[in-house]
């Protein structure tokens, strides 16, 4: 059944999953196979002294991801549109090209990480697993009507309970973890901070930005009577109500189970003196021996299920930004041949991400670069949202409220000292 805008009028009862939407799917999103890699590396290598990354974070990712579906919500464009119509076309294409390679590094790498642990659990060949979950997100994100397939996605979401499952199996100390949270030992040497950075790097990412903003776009197409809140203001307070439950609810989700990922391999694998992760499948095949095969097989299938969450989000946030970049019709709920240029995007840079891992790419390395650029591009990128969201001429009188706007720009600042921090520890430590 089509919703409408009425449905999200104050005071009537919805159900949570008409309420959860955009915010839900990128948190949970978050929690690719490459950030498990970052959270796993973190636990096995620190223990419980890095958990308070995420605890740190949390109010500063609500606030950036709720301003940038705001900014969708109240404008009915996309980032990247609202990004172009108001700063020059060179600025445009820096962003919007550096924001390809990097999504397109980070599909490679979590094919390949989906395909490791297919492989550790039932065997077979990893490249072929790779190609064939790069026609799967290919083919789901471009011929499955658009409301179907969030519900798709929506569904995946709960692939992430595998890792809260996993860290009630094995044993954690719940009161060390509890201190540690707020006082941690923290240890100022180049290979803590690389960690912290590339938590906060992982946890607030660039492509999450476009792909929250367009997909507020796509839910006013998607919604009978629903329209732009500068064309109608009256939707304005459910609208904000709605986009401040799901983003808030959305990053709870991501942090916390990337906090359950820190614990269990803090108590497992940091416990038992194995702190060299690179890899998501590493974790999973080093947890086999210390925690038994039952934790293993979850962990790994965790693997998978986050994966074909992630990689249609990072594919879909570089179509939506460089389709609105050239002016294309861009958009989900878009046939394919009304988009053909933003459904390109979407398969070249899915099977592109796949050929990487027939290269001699090294997949790490690769990995890091696509760090490297997310934090160039995150910093601009945040500071322009939290300008054209404070602008009456864009955002009309639905101007970023004050409270916002401050953790907003302390979340900004907060990426450019761990940008600043990422290339002063660059091949240290």
């Amino acid at each position: 059944m089509t919703r409408t805008a009425d449905d999200t009028a104050p005071g009537k009862a919805r159900k949570l999953l008409q309420v959860l939407g955009p915010g839900l799917i990128t948190g949970a999103s978050d929690d690719d196979p490459s950030g498990i890699a970052t959270y796993s590396q973190a636990g096995a290598q620190f223990g419980f002294n890095t958990g308070w990354t995420l605890l740190a974070s949390w109010p500063l990712m609500c606030a950036i991801q709720e301003i940038s579906a705001r900014i969708g919500r109240v404008t009915g464009r996309g980032l990247a549109a609202n990004v172009q119509q108001h700063y020059p076309n060179s600025v445009v294409a820096v962003v919007v090209a550096l924001l390809l390679v990097a999504n397109t590094i980070n599909i490679g790498a979590d094919l390949g990480a989906m395909a490791a642990a297919l492989k550790l659990v039932t065997g077979g060949p990893q490249l072929l697993f790779v190609a064939a979950f790069a026609l799967l997100c290919v083919g789901l994100e471009v011929f499955v009507n658009y409301d179907r397939y969030v519900r798709v996605l929506k569904w995946l979401t709960l692939a992430l309970l595998a890792y809260v499952g996993v860290a009630f199996v094995v044993h954690i100390p719940w009161g060390t973890v509890a201190v540690r949270m707020v006082a941690p030992q923290i240890d100022w040497t180049p290979a803590y901070i690389t960690t912290v950075v590339a938590i906060l790097g992982t946890t607030i990412s660039p492509y999450l930005f476009f792909w929250q903003a367009e997909e507020e776009v796509e839910e006013v197409k998607e919604r009978d009577g629903a329209k732009p809140l500068r064309r109608a203001p009256r939707q304005a307070k459910g609208e904000f109500a709605r986009i401040r439950i799901d983003t808030y609810l959305g990053m709870a989700l991501s942090n916390l189970v990337a906090l359950f990922i820190m614990l269990t391999t803090a108590a497992t694998l940091h416990a038992h003196g194995v702190t060299d992760i690179q890899t998501s499948a590493q974790a999973a095949e080093a947890l086999r021996p210390v925690a038994g095969p039952a934790v293993f097989v979850v962990f790994a299938l965790g693997i998978v299920g986050t994966g074909l969450l992630a990689v249609p989000v990072l594919a879909g946030s570089a179509a939506y930004a460089v389709g609105e970049a050239f002016g294309w019709h861009v958009g989900l709920t878009r046939k394919p041949r009304r988009a053909k240029g933003f459904y390109g995007v979407i398969a070249v840079a899915t099977l592109v991400g796949g050929l990487l891992n027939f290269s001699s790419l090294d997949p790490i390395r690769a990995l890091f670069w696509s760090a490297v650029i997310n934090g160039v591009v995150a910093v601009p990128v945040m500071a322009m949202m939290m300008l054209l969201g404070s602008r009456h001429d864009v955002m009309g009188r639905f101007a970023l409220p004050i409270p916002l706007k401050v953790v907003g720009w302390a979340a900004t600042v907060v990426m450019g000292v761990a940008a600043a921090a990422m290339f002063a520890t660059m091949g240290k430590g």
